[in-house]
């Protein structure tokens, strides 16, 4: 490990002393963007990605299981048809295979199935998360008891089940109201006012994903970071959560479901897809962990956050929850 530590500290003097890019890279590994990236490779992040992608998508399919149960219970017959041609637009290749009917006649049993298995798989994914991003902070298991800590993960679950629903409402309400304004007043699709009103929708689902990750970043390790950082971490992972949701959406209506890949390839976007958004959350936790240079150095007077007793900054500048 220290003879790639070398290499690596080798290859970027190297680029540092570049005629013209090189005072760039200096001043880029000057940057919190740039060291929040070093604590990241430090503590192996494309292993910590791997398990949240995998914990993630394992639970994906019960809770897409229970939102069709419970949206074949509740709706009726021609809301449920423009359910299926919506699924139909957005996530081509499985959207066919659903059986509407099926599930309409079978709603009771599919939702008690997938609801335990929700739980079950939930609380898994809660855990590997929460020790996913404690890593990035670099702050070892929580020693609990065994039932107190699956409680816990159950209440964090249904937490953050229910933040989820309160972002997926706003930004489906912010889009739905989108195009009502949009018919209502009758303006182009490609115009000015109607390329406005579909950036106040995408301003609205970034800020529902920011007030997830607000949670997702504190109360899920269980930390307290500085609140500037914790603030500019959740608006990046808002956007670029966005993006990814936009970028997943297009090319599976435009590649996955068309490609060699046949019935593989939404499955394998959506990984694709799941890894991405991993990455990004993990990045955001590792700039709420990352405290300013003067601060990891040790020196006095730039302490912004603290350990929990009123003195300097704590060894993950965080206090364990």
């Amino acid at each position: 490990m220290e003879r790639d530590e070398r290499g690596q500290g080798r290859i970027m003097d190297w680029l540092k002393k570049l005629p013209v890019a090189g005072p760039w890279i200096a001043r880029l590994m000057t940057t919190h963007a740039w060291r929040s990236y070093e604590r990241l490779d430090r503590v192996k992040w494309s292993r910590l990605a791997a398990a949240m992608t995998f914990t993630s998508f394992v639970a994906l399919f019960p809770l897409l299981s229970l939102a069709a149960a419970v949206a074949a219970a509740t709706l009726n017959k021609q809301q449920q048809d423009k359910l299926q041609d919506k699924l139909a637009e957005q996530i081509p290749g499985i959207s066919d295979q659903l059986n509407i009917q099926g599930l309409v006649d079978n709603a009771g049993t599919v939702g008690v199935i997938s609801a335990l298995l929700l739980l079950f798989t939930g609380m898994g994914w809660i855990e590997a998360t929460r020790g996913c991003l404690r890593a990035v902070w670099e702050l070892p298991d929580e020693d609990e008891n065994p039932v107190l800590h699956r409680a816990k993960d159950a209440g964090v679950l249904v937490g953050l089940g229910g933040a989820l629903l309160i972002t997926v409402g706003i930004s489906t309400v912010a889009s739905a109201l989108v195009g009502w304004i949009i018919r209502t007043i009758g303006l182009a699709q490609g115009g000015v006012g109607g390329v406005l009103l579909y950036v106040a929708a995408f301003a609205v689902a970034v800020l529902a994903d920011f007030l997830l990750l607000l949670y997702v970043l504190t109360l899920l390790p269980g930390v307290q970071p500085e609140r500037r950082r914790l603030v500019v971490a959740a608006l990046i992972g808002a956007v670029g959560f966005e993006l990814l949701k936009l970028l997943l959406s297009g090319y599976i209506q435009g590649v996955a479901a068309k490609s060699m890949y046949g019935a593989f390839g939404v499955p394998v976007a959506l990984l694709l897809w799941i890894n991405f958004t991993a990455k990004l959350v993990l990045f955001c936790a590792s700039w709420t962990a990352t405290g300013s240079k003067a601060q990891e150095l040790g020196e006095p007077g730039d302490a912004d956050v603290t350990d929990g007793s009123g003195g300097g900054p704590g060894p993950a500048a965080a206090t364990s929850g």
